[in-house]
């Protein structure tokens, strides 16, 4: 997953990652993945948030034991939020992001290694990933396991000797299991917990101020420097006997914060002749708020730990997805086998439940609740070799 600067950290990226419904290595057997060259382009637009930019992946297996893979990947962000207008004012920027990975096959068992670097001006990311994957029992189980170590500099514009570090760890277990000829389930769990610097140096919370004519006044937020979260999920995928299938996943979430929250998504899939594969997607996802947010506080340092940031929030996101993607083998190309074109649009709702609009007049505390929708867009040509 790609680490990014807290100040787009939101819905967007959160959104993208949360798209896959099993693992890579869910598959019946262990084998490599294929070999393939990946453009992409993304684009996500919504809450006075643009990002967009390209993605290159490139994937090599070497005499069918090791696979080495390379990707770049760049967002463009121009930004002009509820939180950048109502505190700040808007701001564009770039973030690059490159990855190197090799994955190791040997009889049933894959190891993979990755090493991911994410840059921009006031934010840089260091993370390595290591996981093994296992198959059993005649190649119906698959275990897998992976940790994941991150080092984050968070810096701040205009202030070149503001640096503070985070450090973040990530364990996992998976376990896919066939039931039948038509049914898979996979099950995970995994444990995150971040130290260090955990709060956006540019948000601020409100509190009471009767003394100034808007109600309320300002003061930097701070969060605890320790995070643990918790995530299981279960998902499925069934066939049904016309070639489509059917997924879905279910997933839990809760850290030592009191955010709590669930996802479902639903997923179905038809193909149509022998080149084109259509899906349908519904996912809705409900957090509950951090034990220290409040869109609102009584008065200046009304207690330790503070946040006002959408995130830390109630809220609920609504999204439908469509997708189609069109593959045809390439007869007489030296080098390449086939090629396939891939094109899906997301709509997505979001809605606070105690997070309010201050782009409204109205008297502190009573102003309309925030929600706004966005759309995705994701384009990528792939050729296999």
């Amino acid at each position: 997953m790609a680490v990014t600067s807290p100040k787009v950290r939101f819905s967007c990226i959160a959104f993208f990652a949360s798209l896959m419904m099993l693992p890579a290595q869910s598959a019946l057997a262990a084998v490599l993945p294929e070999e393939r060259a990946d453009a992409l382009y993304h684009y996500f637009e919504g809450g006075g948030v643009d990002i967009q930019g390209p993605s290159i992946l490139v994937r090599k297996s070497i005499k069918d034991k090791v696979s080495v893979s390379a990707n770049y990947y760049v967002d463009n962000v121009s930004s002009a939020s509820i939180d950048v207008v109502t505190t700040a004012s808007a701001y564009t920027e770039q973030r690059i992001e490159s990855s190197v990975g090799v994955d190791y096959l040997h009889d049933k068992t894959i190891l993979s290694l990755n090493y991911t670097q994410s840059d921009e001006n006031d934010y840089s990311a260091r993370s390595a990933h290591f996981g093994v994957s296992q198959d059993f029992f005649g190649d119906l189980t698959t275990l897998s396991l992976g940790y994941s170590q991150g080092w984050d500099t968070v810096g701040k514009r205009g202030e070149p000797e503001f640096s503070e570090d985070t450090n973040r760890r990530n364990f996992r277990i998976g376990l896919t299991q066939v039931i039948t000829k038509n049914t898979l389930l996979g099950f995970s769990w995994e444990t995150i917990t971040d130290q260090g610097f955990l709060n956006n140096p540019y948000r601020s919370v409100r509190y009471l101020d009767p003394s100034v004519g808007a109600g309320y006044s300002y003061q930097e937020e701070f969060y605890p420097a320790t995070r643990t979260s918790d995530a299981f999920a279960i998902r499925g995928i069934y066939y049904l006997p016309y070639r489509a299938s059917l997924k879905m996943e279910f997933r839990q979430f809760s850290d030592t914060w009191g955010i709590e929250a669930n996802t479902i998504e639903a997923v179905y899939v038809h193909p149509l002749a022998s080149d084109w594969v259509f899906d349908v997607k519904l996912r809705r996802y409900q957090q509950d708020k951090a034990d220290f947010f409040s869109d609102l506080f009584p008065r200046i340092d009304a207690q330790n730990f503070r946040a006002r940031d959408k995130e830390m929030s109630t809220f609920t996101t609504s999204s439908i997805g469509l997708g189609a993607s069109y593959e045809q083998p390439l007869k007489g190309w030296r080098y390449f086998d086939k090629y396939s074109v891939n094109l899906s649009v997301d709509y997505i709702e979001f809605d606070f439940e105690d997070f309010r609009d201050l782009r409204v007049s109205a008297v502190a505390g009573s102003e309309p609740l925030y929600q706004f929708d966005a759309n995705v867009f994701r384009f990528y040509l792939s050729l296999f070799y």
